[in-house]
Parts: structure tokens; C-alpha cells; sequence
């Protein structure tokens, strides 16, 4: 058995953008947020990542803009580093190693050279109790830096970054936890503590959920569990504090946040409302509704020109002033729960899974960027707690990604279940998926599995369920001519024995069916709908079935209730082998040998990858992660790996995702492969404003070709054309500093005197040449007389006969350059001869 060895699990595509508060730059070009183990900058204008900052190994748990340079950023990570980075660029400029988890961080421009980082206490990574301290950054040249020197300032803080916050000047600093403010004085070295009750009379809750500072007044904003916000005030003096309340909100405020100027309070919580509060004038407010889903997180850019929200479905929303949307950055949509399987459109490569509340997301794993959402329920949603509306629980692609087929459903508490089967059809114009056919009720319980067949020749779509048949549902041509197009229609119903089928899946070449009933595995001939064989196994359900691939077509595997992995051999109709493990997830990859098998054990995931043939596992990786896996896909490379070891020699050709029990999207890496994305983020972009949008892309691509073409012609030339005089004086006038050069007067002169060709010079270049033509005239008149003159003597002729013999005879133009040659200066030989 092969172990992990260098390969890692990594978030990569789809990561949280939500996870914690984004930051924009002074400017306001651009946004910078924690994403997986990377920092995502995005331009606020065209909303497009221009940089991502790897080098964590770990989840990033806080972005910071550095205090006293605004084109840098600090990051933190549960790696127990902190990061500072030049953001424009994507360079990393020096890393400090602290050596225990982080999980928020926070600075002053009062407190230079010192960060404000929460770590657990006692410096125990299990530890549930956090503390605040300070570090004192070395200031050393050297890339990789040791910070090892804390000073505690608070105990027993919350690790939510929203609970901690710098007040007017970094004099102060407010963190909230429980039901208890704590506010800590730098010049006093003292803290204070308010606590209020559990609830109110009112039955209100007044759990403390976030906290922001008034940046030139002493006022504390804080927000609770039942909606209110609290002003308070005089807090240096314990027992002399006041507080107003300010209430809006139905439910918990999750983020507060000051403008710039402090004139601004804005909040946000599950309402999707953005709600201004005029400070000092708090009967009046703003809103700006119908953000799409509960704000997690607000913030504003130093000049007070943007404000962004962060939402619960992993999106950020940029505003301009809280008047209107300018941009939207969707990540991938993260749900409670996912009920379809995770699929690869055949056509785009992108990730499809639920998205919105009746909708299919298509998501880029390599752009990392949602492309689309496809409407399937096609009836507006309605945010209300115990409503029972359509889901989509079932999906599915056919192979050339001409086809796609949805399940949705709805229980109510008094009817039955409401079921909708629906095909949709790829239209090549809008490059998106249109309704072809909607079947209502295409079974009396509830649909359990649902595949298409393997090939391109036939397009035949199965469906499982609990009512004890299985359906087979055959593309149509039109019956009439009026009609538009093909439909689909039942072709088969098939049971065995009253029996509840469970799962069901199609050999690579779709000649075969293999559909479970309980405990036994009925496989089917498609083309006849002839039972052609059962395969059974001790007592218990069959949870999985998965047809082999290539050279191992000839198996097929399933998983069973008892923790059971069996293998069959299609040819003798026999158990192969199999092996106790109980696995929540095996699927195969559909362009190798290869399959996975999660197992959970132990309140953990493992991996397995095997091939049928083989009784050794390729690779096992202990504890993936926490909990169980259900969700996953082999997702193809666009390039493929050239990985020799043993170990990743299975993720050369695909890459396999997997979806974790708090709905992280993860994946493995190897070594080599952190490396190659680690060299290319090194490299330097010319334009960082500029975002890579295929315009861009193809424009580069063409301004490339032509650079190359240009290079090709003039190295095939022979004689190379001289550039002019003027294009070194540009080339200097370009790349010096503006704020060096001369005035424009003065310059423009110098530019324009090197542009110009001196007249005495072109007027002795025309007489050189005059007079070559008139010696080459009198050289050509010459040679005509001697050819007219008398006969020659007999012994000349002979002599002449003779030398024609030995030698050549040599052309007009031969004979001219020989006595241009003679002409030239040659007394130069004489002076290096005489060294």
C-alpha cells in the first residue's frame, strides 16, 4: 500500500470568499479576501481575479491592509505564519513564523511595527479559549523571520474577527464575547468589563454577535442576537457608561461597520438588507434591500467611495456609496446540503451541483469563477422557515453533454409527493440548456437513482425508485409533423421479484444495465430488455454500484449495508474478491482504470484509490477530513501531470474533488504541482489593473504573433535596416523617471535634432556615387576598344586559350568589384603588421 507521501488535501477550486471580512485597497481598485489557503485580489471595477496569493498551508483566517503602507497587505493562517504581501504585484515579501494556530488579526497605525493576532490560550491547538496578543515584527532583510515574542493582552476572546475591533486612535481596543463587553486602555493598562443579563424583559436576546469602534469619537457600536444595536458611551469610567439602542433588524445583526469620516453606521444581517445609520441622527437611515442573501460581513474603503458586503451564499456585493450594486463576485454557492450528485458537464468542464434554491450552478474549477445558474424549478423562491417548496434532489448528463435530466420534489405535510421529471435539451445559440420535456409524476414514490447510457448512439435515460420499478425513458422523433422537435417517453418498466431498487448504472460501452434490488444485482441487456443475469451477496442492501473502466470493464463493483466492498467478474458471474470497509462514497474515473472508495471510520474519511485488477491499493490517505464524505467527482486536467512516483501517478490525468460535511470543497495536490503554481504567481504582470478577461487574453495572443512575425523577417533579411538615430534618445526618454527629466521645451528639441539627417552628409554620399558611375563608364569604354582593336598575335592566342583552360572567366560585374577592391585604403595592414 502506497501512503499520501508529498500529495496534500488543499482547498482549491470554489473556496469560501465569505469566510471573513474583505478588505479594499486606498485607492479603491481593488479587493483583497481569504480564499481557502490562498488571498484573492479582485478588481472592483471588472470583478475579475487579477492575483492569487499562495504560500499558506493552511486556511487563511484574516487579511489586513499594513498601516503604514498602503500597497501591502498582511495574512494570517491557521499554519501559525503571518504573511505580508505587495498585493499589486502578487509578491511575497517576508514571512513571520509564530508557531501557533491563528485565526484573527488586527493593527493600529498608533502601534507601528506591532500586530494584534488571537491564538489559543495555554497554546494549545485543541483549546477552545482564545487570547489576544501583540508581536513586535523583527525588523530583519531576511525572506523567512521568526516572531516568537508575545505579550498577552486580553484572555478569553472570541475567535470571530467581527468580535474585536481598534477604537479612536488605537488608544483603546473592544472585544465582545458572550454576553459581556471587555474594553482594554494601552496608556492605562487596564481593562473594563459590561456585562448585561441573558435576556430582556422584552424576552429579547441579548447575546453580544459583533462589534465597531466610531474612528474620531468614543462611541462603541455593538450588535445582538435579537436584532438591536447598542451605542455606548463614558465607558473609561466603569460605572458612569451609557448606551442607546437602535432597532431594526428581526434577527441577529452579524456585521457593523463605521465610515471612514464616522458620519455612517451600517448593518447588515439575514434580511439581505443593507440598513445606513445617519450617526447622531439615528431616526434617519437607509436601505438598500434585495442583496440576494444574508450579510456576513461590511466593509468600506479608506476614502469612503465603496462599500462591500459579503453574503451567506458565498458572494460579494461592491456598492458605490450605498446607492447602487457596481459589481458582484460569485463564488461557488454553498447550500446546507447538497442533494444531487457532483457532475462534470461534458461540454464547459465545469463543476454542476445545487446552487441557489431550485437551481443547477455551473461552475469553472480552473477559472475558479461561477459561470452560469440554470433555473430548474422555474417558480420564485420564498424565504420563509417551514415552507415546503420544490428542490432539485436528482441530475444527470448524458455522455456528449447533449442532455440533461433533473429531478425535483416537494413533500407536504398533508398531500403526497409532488415529482417532476424534466429533460433538458443543450441549444448551441444561447449555449445554455432549454426544457424539452417535463414528465409529472413519472413515479409513484420517491426517484433513488438516475443515469444515462454510456454511449453516444443511443440516447436512453433509466430512473430507479421506491415504488419497486425501474423506468427506461427513449428519445422520440416527433409523431407529427407540427411538432417542434423530439420528446422523450417511457420505453421500459421493469421490476424484480416486488422488490425496491436502489441504485442503478451502465457499462462504459452501454450494453449493459446493472440495477440493485436489496440484496441482489439484476443485470439487464438494453437493447432486448432481457434479465441476463443476478448476482447476489449476503444479506443486506446494495448502497453503490460502479461499472469498471478500459481493461477493467470486465467488473463490477458495489458497496453493501454490512460494510461489505465486493467485486463481481461479468465473464464467470462470480465474487472476484471483497473486503470489509465501510465505504460512504465509491465512484470511478471515467478515463482511467482507477476508482475511489471514501471510508469512514473513526468520526473521519479515508481514501482509497485501487484498481479492480489489483489486490494492492495505488494510494491511501488517512483522515481526509472530519466526517463524512458523500459528494465527489474525477475531474479531468487540462494538462497533464507528468508525475514519475508511484504515490501520484493517479492524479496525472484527473483530479478529484470532494465535498466535506461543512460543505468545503477539497481536493489533493502534489508537490510538483504547488511548486509550478507557486513559480508562475512569482511572475510579474505588467498591468495588474488590467483584469485577464478573453479580450485581454486574445488581444495578448495577437500582439505575441505579431511581435514573433516581426522577429522572424528581420532575422531573414540579410541586410538589416539601421534604426534611427531618434530611437535611443526615445528609449531614454521613456524609462527615465518623470520627476528626473527636463523640462518639455528642452526635451522636445533634443528629439527632435536626433530625428533629423544631416544634408552634408547625403550631398557627399551623392558624390561618391556620381563619381563610381562616371569610373565605371570610362572602365566599360575602355574594355569595348581593347575587344575592337586588330587580330592578335598566334603564340597570344595560345597563351589565352591557355589561361581560359585553368582558370574561369569572370563576369562584367566580377571584374568592376576587383578594381573597386584595388582602390581601397590598405594602409591600415601596414599598421598592424608592424606589431
Amino acid at each position: 500500500m502506497v501512503e499520501h507521501g508529498d500529495i496534500r488535501v488543499v482547498h482549491r477550486g470554489g473556496s469560501k470568499i465569505n469566510f471573513r471580512e474583505p478588505v479594499i485597497s486606498n485607492d479603491s481598485r481593488f479587493l483583497l479576501c481569504a480564499s481557502g489557503e490562498s488571498v484573492k485580489v479582485f478588481s472592483t471595477s471588472t470583478e475579475e481575479c487579477i492575483h492569487n496569493l499562495r504560500g499558506h498551508t493552511d486556511l487563511v483566517t484574516g487579511v489586513l491592509l499594513k498601516p503604514s503602507n498602503h500597497l501591502q497587505a498582511y495574512s494570517c493562517s491557521a499554519d501559525g505564519t503571518v504573511r505580508l504581501w505587495d498585493f499589486t504585484d502578487g509578491i511575497l515579501i517576508k514571512t513571520y513564523v509564530i508557531g501557533y494556530p491563528i485565526y484573527s488579526i488586527c493593527a493600529s497605525a498608533n502601534h507601528e511595527g506591532v500586530i494584534f493576532i488571537v491564538i489559543p490560550m495555554h497554546g494549545d491547538k485543541r483549546s477552545e479559549l482564545f487570547q489576544l496578543v501583540a508581536i513586535q515584527l523583527p525588523q530583519s532583510g531576511e525572506q523567512l523571520v521568526e516572531a516568537r515574542e508575545l505579550s498577552a493582552v486580553l484572555d478569553n476572546v472570541s475567535s470571530n474577527p467581527a468580535a474585536i475591533v481598534f477604537g479612536r486612535g488605537g488608544e483603546y481596543i473592544a472585544s465582545v464575547k458572550g454576553l459581556q463587553l471587555e474594553v482594554f486602555f494601552f496608556k492605562k493598562q487596564k481593562a473594563y468589563r459590561f456585562p448585561l443579563k441573558e435576556d430582556n424583559k422584552k424576552g429579547g436576546k441579548n447575546t453580544f454577535m459583533c462589534v465597531a469602534c466610531h474612528p474620531k469619537d468614543d462611541c462603541i457600536a455593538t450588535g445582538h442576537e435579537d436584532g438591536k444595536i447598542r451605542l455606548w458611551r463614558n465607558f473609561n469610567h466603569k460605572k458612569e457608561y451609557t448606551y442607546s439602542i437602535l432597532h431594526w433588524h428581526h434577527s441577529a445583526v452579524s456585521s457593523l461597520c463605521f465610515t471612514p469620516e464616522g458620519t455612517n453606521l451600517l448593518s447588515g444581517g439575514i434580511e439581505s438588507v443593507l440598513v445606513q445609520w445617519r450617526y447622531h441622527q439615528e431616526n434617519q437611515r437607509d436601505f438598500l434591500p434585495r442583496l440576494g442573501a444574508a450579510i456576513t460581513h461590511i466593509a468600506v474603503s479608506p476614502d469612503g467611495a465603496l462599500f462591500c458586503t459579503s453574503h451567506s451564499d458565498n458572494k460579494i456585493t461592491i456598492i458605490q456609496s450605498c446607492v447602487k450594486v457596481s459589481a458582484v463576485i460569485q463564488g461557488l454557492v454553498k447550500g446546507e446540503s447538497v442533494r444531487t450528485d457532483l457532475m462534470m458537464d461534458p461540454r464547459s468542464k465545469s463543476l454542476v451541483l445545487n446552487g441557489k434554491p431550485g437551481h443547477l450552478q455551473f461552475y469553472s474549477l480552473q477559472r475558479d469563477k461561477l459561470l452560469y445558474n440554470l433555473d430548474i424549478v422555474q417558480q420564485e423562491y420564498i424565504h420563509e422557515s417551514g415552507l415546503q417548496q420544490f428542490e432539485v434532489v436528482k441530475a444527470a448528463f448524458d455522455a456528449a453533454g447533449n442532455w440533461l435530466a433533473t429531478v425535483e420534489e416537494r413533500k407536504q405535510k398533508a398531500a403526497e409527493l409532488e415529482l417532476n421529471l424534466k429533460l433538458w435539451a443543450f441549444d448551441e445559440q444561447t449555449q445554455s440548456f432549454v426544457l424539452n420535456t417535463t414528465i409529472s409524476a413519472p413515479h409513484e414514490a420517491q426517484i433513488t437513482g438516475m443515469c444515462f447510457s454510456s454511449t453516444t448512439e443511443t440516447t436512453m435515460l433509466v430512473s430507479t425508485s421506491k415504488d419497486g420499478h425501474f423506468k427506461a425513458w427513449q428519445l422520440a422523433a416527433p409523431a407529427h409533423t407540427e411538432d417542434e422537435g423530439p420528446s422523450w417517453s417511457c420505453d421500459f418498466v421493469g421490476a424484480y421479484h416486488s422488490l425496491v431498487p436502489e441504485c442503478c448504472c451502465f457499462s462504459a460501452d452501454g450494453s449493459l444495465l446493472a440495477v440493485s434490488f436489496q440484496e441482489v444485482v439484476t443485470v439487464w441487456s438494453p437493447a432486448s430488455w432481457e434479465l441476463l443475469t443476478t448476482l447476489s451477496q449476503p444479506p443486506k442492501a446494495i448502497r453503490d454500484l460502479c461499472f469498471g473502466r478500459l481493461s477493467c470493464s470486465k467488473y463490477l463493483l458495489g458497496t453493501t449495508a454490512n460494510n461489505q466492498l465486493c467485486c463481481w467478474n461479468l465473464l464467470t458471474c462470480s465474487l472476484e474478491w471483497s473486503t470489509s470497509m465501510d465505504v460512504s462514497l465509491l465512484l470511478a474515473d471515467p478515463i482511467s482504470e482507477n476508482m475511489a472508495a471514501f471510508c469512514c471510520q473513526a468520526g473521519s474519511t479515508d481514501l482509497f484509490v485501487f484498481k479492480p485488477s489489483e489486490p494492492r491499493p495505488l494510494f491511501s490517505h488517512k483522515a481526509v477530513c472530519s466526517g463524512k464524505v458523500t459528494r465527489a467527482i474525477f475531474a479531468p486536467r487540462e494538462e497533464m501531470l507528468e508525475s514519475c512516483e508511484e504515490s501520484s501517478q493517479w492524479l496525472n490525468r484527473s483530479q478529484l474533488y470532494f465535498l466535506t460535511q461543512y460543505m468545503d470543497l477539497m481536493t489533493f495536490t502534489t508537490k510538483a504541482e504547488e511548486d509550478k503554481l507557486m513559480a508562475s504567481s512569482k511572475q510579474l504582470v505588467i498591468d495588474d489593473s488590467v483584469a485577464m478577461t478573453p479580450f485581454y487574453l486574445l488581444l495578448g495572443k495577437h500582439r505575441q504573433q505579431q511581435q514573433e512575425s516581426q522577429d522572424a523577417l528581420s532575422s531573414m533579411s540579410a541586410e538589416k535596416t539601421p534604426l534611427p538615430q531618434g530611437s535611443v534618445a526615445v528609449k531614454e526618454l521613456l524609462q527615465t523617471p518623470a520627476h528626473v527629466l527636463p523640462s518639455t521645451s528642452f526635451l522636445c528639441s533634443m528629439f527632435v535634432k536626433s530625428l533629423l539627417i544631416s544634408v552634408t552628409d547625403t550631398r557627399e554620399e551623392n558624390k561618391h556615387a556620381e563619381e563610381e558611375m562616371e569610373s565605371e563608364k570610362e572602365e566599360e569604354d575602355s574594355e569595348e576598344e581593347m575587344e575592337s582593336s586588330g587580330t592578335r598575335p598566334e603564340q597570344a592566342s595560345v597563351a589565352g586559350q591557355a589561361a581560359e583552360s585553368a582558370a574561369p572567366a569572370l563576369t562584367k560585374a566580377q571584374v568592376r568589384e576587383l578594381r573597386r577592391v584595388k582602390k581601397l585604403d590598405h594602409s591600415w595592414l601596414a599598421g598592424l603588421l608592424d606589431f
